[in-house]
């Protein structure tokens, strides 16, 4: 039987070199097949990855350039509001990028039409707040197009046209995507585009403000990351199809949210074991088991697909005759890693015979770094305390119980983890029954991301929390920045006055 290949993709937003400047001039020239601007020459990119390098990004799909967004910096208060785009590039000779200015300005962004519906101008887009945050600048701005005006110009006014796409009463190709990626309008420009006949040399002057900047040396701010929690309901599936709608549905959901993870529960494939009820809970796990790899392979096309990082839950996994209780971070770039549940419960063994892993390790995002430990673990305070000491910044907790008692102590353990290890906690559980899987019958949860307890975040430590035994979707957004501020200017600091004179903690040298 032959294996199917991963059709998977590694997506990445990185700084452009002039390596890539042959894709650069390919993907243009398929973007915009009849502008009569022509295309960048070699010796214009190359001056500015010279002036700017950080501003000059890149989509690259599988290592090829498949977009790219082009930016300087300006003082607009000197360039002013009311100019044109040879004004704002100095004739083409970005003689107005000015390193102390205080805006980011856009002179292009396109995407190879081979590669849309990828989501690769959303991301750059966001690449290029990001930067402006990290600049600390006031905004993202850059004259925008109105290609579809030609059609309505001999009854609409420019105003009239923008207000009736704002309105989404007209589809503009360029304006639409603009203020759904949360620019506004600042104003009308006219013969902003030499040769632009479909806008009629008309554009939209478009800002994002962003809303970190101040005047002021910047203290320890961090972006803001917003977690989607799934409160996931175990149901019997039509075979494993079944399933991945399900899962499909969700991350539809946890994307239109805007969230930067999704989060799925322990074991939250379960139902699957319906389909072997003849067998005995051993091996019906064991089949179960088969549909790990699958499922991993349909989260990593999906977190590129959605542009959110997943946390899969858990499923079990058969490695050379031992079964384990593992799961996978899948990265919206496309590349993924794997953890494993170090701690079995008593339960997990006697009735499953599930052995427990030894990965005790922290995993890098765009979001911080995070760690993921499955349920029974968060009852060890000294495996989440060597997260920590890695850097986690959100520890996540998919968990399974089936009693108000064993989901009582993961939530009080989980609230105790975000105390003393100066972190983020969010925990994702299952709710129904399952009538036709042994052992695993009944739910209890609620699901929920908590805090630690300081001026600066909840006074309860419950940043958010889901409708016990209910199935939904819990949306937190929480501030990395709020963290660093507790480490150096908490109340008390808990990793801070650590004692090492008198104990230590450490990982076993294997590990």
């Amino acid at each position: 039987m032959s294996k199917k290949r991963s059709t998977s993709k590694k997506v990445e937003i990185r700084p452009l070199t002039m390596d890539a400047y042959e894709d650069l001039a390919s993907a243009m020239s398929a973007a915009y097949p009849e502008w009569a601007g022509g295309m960048w020459r070699r010796e214009t990119i190359a001056k500015l990855v010279q002036l700017f390098p950080a501003g000059q990004l890149g989509a690259f799909v599988n290592g090829r350039l498949a977009g790219a967004a082009l930016t300087i910096i300006v003082d607009i208060d000197k360039l002013g509001f009311d100019h044109t785009y040879l004004k704002a590039t100095g004739n083409y000779s970005f003689s107005t990028h000015d390193p102390n200015g205080n805006v980011l300005y856009g002179i292009e962004v396109f995407v190879h039409p081979e590669f849309r519906g990828m989501r690769l101008g959303r991301r750059l887009y966001e690449a290029r707040k990001e930067l402006c945050e990290h600049l600390n600048l006031r905004s993202v701005m850059f004259g925008g197009r109105i290609p579809n005006y030609y059609k309505y110009a001999d009854k609409l006014t420019p105003k009239q046209y923008i207000a009736k796409v704002r309105n989404k009463t007209i589809h503009d190709p360029v304006l639409s995507f603009q203020l759904s990626n949360d620019f506004h309008v600042m104003r009308l420009l006219k013969g902003y585009m030499p040769n632009d006949v479909d806008s009629l040399e008309y554009a939209t002057l478009m800002e994002w403000d962003n809303i970190y900047h101040d005047d002021r040396e910047m203290g320890s701010w961090g972006r803001s990351v917003r977690l989607g929690l799934v409160q996931w309901q175990m149901r019997n599936y039509n075979g494993i199809d079944g399933l991945f709608e399900h899962l499909d549905f969700f991350l539809q959901v946890v994307s239109g949210y805007g969230s930067d993870f999704a989060v799925f529960p322990e074991l939250f494939n379960a139902p699957l074991m319906a389909m072997y009820d003849d067998q005995s809970e051993a091996q019906a796990i064991r089949s179960l088991a088969e549909h790990t790899i699958p499922i991993r392979d349909f989260m990593i096309r999906a977190a590129v697909k959605y542009n959110v990082n997943i946390v899969s839950g858990s499923m079990p996994l058969l490695e050379n005759g031992v079964l384990y209780n593992m799961g996978f971070l899948c990265r919206r770039d496309g590349s993924w890693e794997r953890y494993e549940k170090v701690h079995i419960t008593p339960n997990e063994k006697l009735a499953w015979g599930i052995q427990g892993g030894r990965q005790v390790r922290v995993f890098d995002t765009d979001c911080g770094k995070v760690g993921v430990v499955i349920c029974y673990d968060c009852e060890f305070p000294e495996l989440v305390r060597l997260l920590a000491l890695q850097g986690m910044q959100i520890l996540f907790i998919p968990f399974l119980t089936d009693t108000q008692n064993a989901f009582s102590r993961v939530r009080l353990c989980a609230m105790a983890r975000a105390v003393e290890n100066e972190c983020f906690v969010a925990i994702a559980g299952s709710v129904g029954n399952l009538p036709k899987v042994r052992n695993m019958d009944i739910q209890y949860a609620q699901s929920a991301v908590f805090t630690p307890c300081d001026f600066a975040f909840p006074a309860t430590g419950i940043k958010g929390e889901a409708t016990t035994n209910t199935e939904m979707v819990l949306v937190v957004d929480v501030d990395l920045g709020l963290l660093k501020d507790l480490h150096y200017r908490g109340s008390v600091q808990n990793l801070i006055d650590r004692r090492e004179d008198i104990y230590t903690l450490k990982l076993n040298a294997d590990n």
